[in-house]
């Protein structure tokens, strides 16, 4: 369509200095154009299209032939392509005639003429790969020719570039590092994968089983490094990873030759464990380094070498290779007594050295969610590892991979990958499949696998620890050590929500009084596999650590008469308002040390008494009762009646947070000075004083409701779609509802078959984690004041709530009897003496829970028994002689001496 009308009303587009750099920059190559086709024409002049006017003699330095040549040259021209392949013919037998390559280039004098020399042929080198690049799909077939079809333009440049780049000619080096300057690996990668077609397949099992049998001991035939960022290694493993990715997929693909590549990959990847490039995804991993020495340096692969061997590690590769490597290799245990076959010990070395080193090199994110769900590597695994265990014999690894061990036990590389990956399954798993229908192992199972990871733990960690090894085995027991305690600790988790296994299937054998003595010491053994391992330590023996790591902080505070100046008074109708105004701006140094207080009644009245100790156990009883009341509105409680944080809480306490801040010093306050409360937290509460993230399965104990119809969604056979549901939750408390995106623009992101999994994790992490984040942060703050996180960090949320509410077990009255004192003429076998301790074991455990308190203070006893308290329980004659007057005495106590003061009655019925 034509403009029409007045040219003066067009509108114009004010370009500015844009529109002129654009007018230079199109006339600039106009004229470069022309000065090209210039050239070009006095070059067929002189020269000849077909370069028939060409002796030996153009190519030195005083002719105009390469210089014009090298000028206009255009690898897209077709007439420029057969130029420059004329040349390169007639280059081969004048280099044989003369003899003298440099002559032929420099004439007589090279050092005159060297930095010409260099400019031409590093130019003419890159003008020959150019030139098979641009035109690599119209030379396809020619690629695949043998030598001997030297007549072929490819091989022609080829054989040029060969005679150019050789290493004893003066302007090598130059050349090279111009053509590394203008990217000739991509330039050649993207040739050969245009052909991605092998002109043997025997030819290719042949070289890469060489390689897997020499690769080892003759690394010296290895190509050497280009430079720091394209290391030899790196360059070779790329490659052979691109033809493993096509050599798996053949139909005809050997398990031979499964385990040879995973030879030769194993043994590049392992030398390129140091180097991990700085655009690495991991989360795990920080800056790359290479040690030489004392002196540490940074190494960074190119970007695209190392995209070129990360993307080859694809899904579709680990499917292939495992499926090669354990086609016909069955997953159910047989018989006890059949140990596993040359071949399984076989395909199971090759896939656990390749994958370990693997997990060592790539981000785990991007390949364990594939080995753990579309492999078969799991089953494969323990079933190889059950019958070694029951067969008490551990195969060795092939001899392709024994340089990775060494002398080391059978069970580590197994382990090595069995316990991520495992581990990994377990975050999707529900109660469900895990309990009923006790997938992805057998409950059985999971027992014998607690047991195998127990042992191999303590191996490890105690008696054989990584010290004074070699390095690569050194690497590998820390990496198990890790993952082991990681996957142990996790089916603790699972043992606790429904017991399938005693819990002293996790306590390591060789635990006895030496190692309890020093794991309290830092730099130990013991206290590493305390900080690492703790559940191989029984929980008795962790209390009586625990309890000798508060001991000397105690003693600390308590000697400085400094802090017997915090002496409070607080109303019993108003306690946690009082107490919160009182005592929440106490520094730390305060709150650690001595505490006294003194009660006001509701009519003004301090009451009687004075503070060793048992009132304050009192007051700390009072105020939790008060401050975790549900019916107060900082905390809510489960179906089973466990309390967790009011997510609400903020609409009924302006300043709640200070509060839950307030409340976490009290709760690390009663378990600093030891004393015991009857609060029952739910278990994804606790999970946050250790800094823990709540999965799925934790959801039961806070919405089983809830749980039910997520785990419906997970198993719906349907089209989820047309449930009309989408990334959104609501919230309704008190009346208010809200409703809250799961993902940015989740109102508009409808949940489908595709994203379920994600949807279902999002609410339950709204719900656990979510939602009472700030009132668990600030509970969790005032609770470190008193309570460091490595003293809690030995028991798991369980063991938190013993540590916090004390087990009804400890309410033992033959325990009680078996360390109590007497005084006052009171002795173990008095008359008196006798009727008393018959008539508290009659006592319900209701009863005994309250005589506790009348003489403690506290309604629990100490986690550990009568025998750790503090001071022992005593029972006082109230009166001299045993007469009337006694027996309408009724007992006193003195819960700071934890002393019962007994009138002498004379017979059962007055008790």
């Amino acid at each position: 369509m034509f403009f029409r009308g007045d040219p003066t009303s067009q509108k114009r587009v004010d370009l500015g200095a844009r529109s002129s750099r654009l007018q230079k920059y199109f006339r600039g190559r106009k004229v470069v154009e022309a000065e090209h086709a210039k050239v070009r024409k006095q070059f067929y002049q002189t020269y000849g299209k077909d370069c028939q006017n060409v002796d030996w003699h153009c190519f030195g330095p005083d002719s105009e032939f390469l210089r014009q040549l090298i000028f206009f040259f255009n690898a897209r021209n077709i007439n420029d392509f057969s130029v420059l392949v004329e040349t390169c013919r007639l280059l081969q037998p004048f280099v044989q005639d003369s003899g003298d390559v440099v002559g032929l280039f420099a004439g007589m004098g090279y050092s005159s003429n060297h930095s010409l020399v260099a400019y031409r042929l590093k130019r003419l080198s890159f003008a020959c790969i150019q030139a098979i690049h641009q035109n690599r799909n119209q030379l396809k077939d020619q690629l695949l020719m043998i030598p001997e079809e030297s007549s072929a333009s490819t091989a022609i440049l080829l054989q040029a570039l060969v005679l150019l780049l050789d290493p004893k000619l003066p302007w090598a080096c130059k050349t090279v590092g111009y053509l590394m300057q203008r990217n000739v690996f991509s330039l050649f990668r993207e040739v050969v994968l245009t052909v991605k077609v092998f002109a043997s397949w025997n030819l290719i099992q042949y070289y890469t089983n060489q390689m897997a049998l020499c690769v080892q001991n003759h690394a010296n035939v290895l190509p050497t490094d280009i430079s720091k960022e394209f290391p030899g290694y790196a360059c070779l493993l790329g490659n052979i990873l691109e033809t493993a990715g096509t050599a798996l997929s053949q139909p005809d693909c050997s398990f031979e030759m499964a385990v040879d590549l995973a030879a030769v990959t194993t043994f590049l990847l392992e030398a390129l464990h140091p180097i991990k490039s700085s655009s690495r995804e991991s989360s795990t991993v920080g800056e790359d380094y290479m040690i030489i020495g004392d002196e540490v340096v940074e190494i960074a692969l190119d970007d695209n070498l190392e995209r070129q061997i990360t993307n080859a590690i694809d899904s579709r590769f680990l499917l292939q290779l495992t499926n090669v490597l354990f086609g016909g290799i069955s997953t159910v245990c047989g018989l006890h007594n059949e140990g596993p076959d040359d071949k399984e010990v076989a395909a199971v070395g090759a896939a656990c050295a390749f994958l370990h080193v693997t997990f060592n090199t790539l981000p785990l994110e991007r390949i364990i969610t594939i080995l753990a769900y579309r492999t078969e590597l799991v089953p494969v695994l323990w079933n190889f590892m059950k019958r070694c265990h029951q067969n008490q014999k551990w195969s060795s690894l092939p001899e392709q991979f024994s340089y990775l061990l060494g002398d080391a036990p059978g069970w580590l590389l197994p382990l090595s990958v069995f316990c991520p990956v495992y581990k990994h399954m377990l975050m999707i798993v529900d109660n469900e499949e895990f309990y009923e229908q006790e997938k992805p192992l057998s409950l059985k199972d999971v027992r014998c696998l607690i047991v195998i990871l127990r042992q191999a733990l303590w191996q490890l960690l105690w008696v054989n620890p990584s010290a004074h090894l070699r390095h690569s085995v050194e690497a590998i027991q820390n990496w198990v050590g890790t993952v082991a305690s990681e996957l142990l600790s996790q089916l603790q988790d699972w043992n606790n929500r429904r017991q399938f296994t005693p819990p002293s299937d996790f306590h390591a054998d060789g635990v006895n009084d030496f190692f309890i003595s020093q794991a309290v010491m830092e730099g130990t053994k013991a206290h590493d596999i305390l900080k690492q391992a703790p559940f191989l330590i029984p929980f008795t023996s962790r209390v009586k650590i625990f309890t000798s790591q508060l001991a000397p902080v105690r003693q600390r505070q308590g000697a400085h008469g400094v802090f017997t100046r915090n002496r409070f008074k607080i109303q019993r109708d108003n306690i946690l308002e009082d107490a919160y105004n009182q005592m929440s701006a106490l520094s730390e140094d305060d709150l650690r040390g001595l505490i006294r207080l003194t009660f006001v009644n509701e009519f003004g009245v301090e009451e009687a008494g004075i503070d060793g100790g048992g009132i304050f156990k009192d007051f700390m009883e009072n105020i939790t009762r008060a401050a975790f009341d549900v019916q107060y509105g900082l905390f809510k409680e489960t179906a089973d009646h466990l309390l967790y944080p009011n997510p609400g809480s903020g609409m009924i306490h302006e300043q709640h947070l200070q509060f839950f801040h307030f409340l976490g010093t009290l709760l690390a306050k009663a378990m600093f000075e030891g004393i015991l409360v009857d609060i029952p937290f739910a278990t994804f509460f606790l999970s946050k004083l250790k800094q823990k993230y709540n999965h799925l399965n934790d959801l039961p104990s806070l919405n089983p409701e809830l749980y039910r119809h997520l785990i419906f969604l997970k198993h719906y056979k349907g089209n989820i779609a047309e449930l009309e549901l989408y990334f959104v939750i609501g919230n309704n408390e008190y009346g208010e509802q809200t409703e809250e995106e799961l993902l940015p623009g989740g109102k508009n992101i409808r949940v489908t078959n595709e994203n379920v999994i994600t949807f279902i994790h999002l609410v339950s992490n709204h719900r656990l984690n979510f939602q009472i984040r700030q009132q668990s942060s600030h509970f969790l703050r005032g609770f470190q004041q008193l309570i460091q996180k490595d003293w809690i960090d030995m028991f798991n949320e369980h063991e938190l709530q013993l540590l916090i509410s004390g087990s009804l077990d400890s309410m033992d009255v033959d325990d009680l009897r078996r360390h109590s004192n007497y005084a006052g003429g009171y002795h173990g076998e008095h008359c008196v003496i006798d009727m008393f301790w018959e008539v508290l074991k009659s006592f319900s455990l209701e009863n005994r829970k309250k005589f506790l308190k009348f003489v403690t203070g506290c309604s629990r006893g100490p986690l550990l028994g009568f025998k750790y308290l503090e001071p022992l329980f005593c029972i006082q004659r109230a009166c001299g002689s045993v007469s009337e007057e006694a027996s309408d005495r009724l007992p006193t106590s003195a819960t700071c001496m934890n002393l019962l003061k007994l009138p002498p009655y004379r017979r059962l019925s007055l008790f």
